[in-house]
């Protein structure tokens, strides 16, 4: 019985021998795919209780190419539109001009590609560039991303830690390349994500489902917002024309150690799931931001110059920051960890 109009279709199901049950298949399904009878169909059983039906022998879905034109792209809008074409998931960019491709637009084009994993120049004439992808959605693992945005994330606070603390200035030196990095990482896992919807076959090589892919979007974005803090700390201390001394048993400064621990155990999370530590570590994080509020309020009753005021102040509120998104990350995990138990069969 169809429903004309739609691609749904209900069919009765049907008892054959006594013992076995069967559906039959939409003719136009049969027909569109190019099967035959008695070639092979894979089915899957969804969480959700939903079946999905593949051919077997199924060729791999088109390549995915975007065509800009560069007299339609409004001024200074080059790179909104090359990441827009990256995060649909183009494997293959192609910038069109009706007259030379500019210098301007070339470095804009420099700054895509140091922004962006796995895209090169494939081809490039007077008037025409093309950019490749080389790195499949499905293969490098969603986890392996969100580690490597924790390593630059951690290492850049333990080094302004050190900075405050005396060290030498280069340690900081190249936190906006770290900054950029992240940035790079999260806009891959935003490609990813939305290959996964797009894409069964993507999601089954990442071996995540996509309510599960979307949670570590979450995951990735929150990285990325405590890795801006961490940059604007880096900018501040770069900046400072006299460093303030600092003590790491007072606060601001005593709240950073705490956050590196918990940061360290909430990735831990990733793999363990234990909802007492994750509460656990969200409880120390509410603690450490109810601490720096109130020095923040203290400052306004201290007697000192002006710039170590302000400059305790922008600190402070920075690792507040982290402390908040890292509260963020927390509950993510929360979510991950109910959904995937909700998801899990009584025994």
């Amino acid at each position: 019985m169809e429903n004309r109009g739609s691609s749904r279709e209900v069919r009765k199901l049907q008892l054959t021998g006594g013992a076995t049950y069967t559906v039959s298949l939409p003719k136009r399904w049969v027909q569109a795919n190019s099967l035959q009878a008695r070639d092979g169909i894979r089915v899957e059983w969804r969480p959700s209780g939903a079946l999905r039906l593949t051919p077997l022998d199924a060729s791999k879905e088109p390549s995915r190419i975007v065509v800009l034109n560069r007299t339609e792209i409004p001024k200074g809008a080059l790179y909104d539109h090359l990441m827009a074409a990256y995060l649909s998931g183009a494997e293959t960019i192609r910038l069109d001009a009706e007259d030379d491709i500019k210098r301007s637009d070339k470095t804009v084009i420099r700054h895509f590609l140091r922004s962006t994993r796995g895209f090169e120049f494939d081809d490039e004439s007077i008037n025409s560039l093309s950019l490749i992808c080389l790195l499949s959605s499905g293969e490098l693992p969603i986890s392996s991303s969100l580690n490597q945005m924790y390593l630059q994330l951690s290492s850049l606070v333990r080094d302004i830690q050190a900075v405050l603390l005396g060290g030498p200035l280069e340690l900081i030196e190249d936190h906006d390349e770290r900054e950029r990095e992240v940035d790079a990482l999260l806009h891959l896992i935003d490609r990813q994500v939305g290959a996964m919807l797009d894409s069964h076959d993507v999601a089954e090589s990442l071996g995540l489902d996509r309510r599960q892919a979307v949670e570590h979007s979450n995951l990735a974005r929150t990285l990325e917002r405590m890795m801006d803090h961490a940059d604007q700390m880096a900018a501040l201390v770069l900046a400072a024309e006299s460093r303030p001394e600092m003590n790491l048993e007072e606060a601001p400064l005593s709240l950073l150690p705490d956050w590196l621990i918990v940061m360290k155990t909430l990735m831990i999370q990733l793999r363990v799931r234990d909802p007492v530590e994750i509460e656990g570590a969200r409880n120390i994080l509410k603690q450490a931001q109810i601490r720096l509020a109130a020095h923040e309020e203290e400052l306004w009753t201290e007697q000192r110059k002006r710039a170590s005021l302000l400059f305790d102040s922008r600190c402070s509120e920075s690792i507040r920051r982290l402390c908040a998104y890292a509260r963020d990350f927390g509950e993510v995990l929360l979510n991950i960890l109910v959904y995937d138990g909700s998801m899990t069969p009584s025994d």
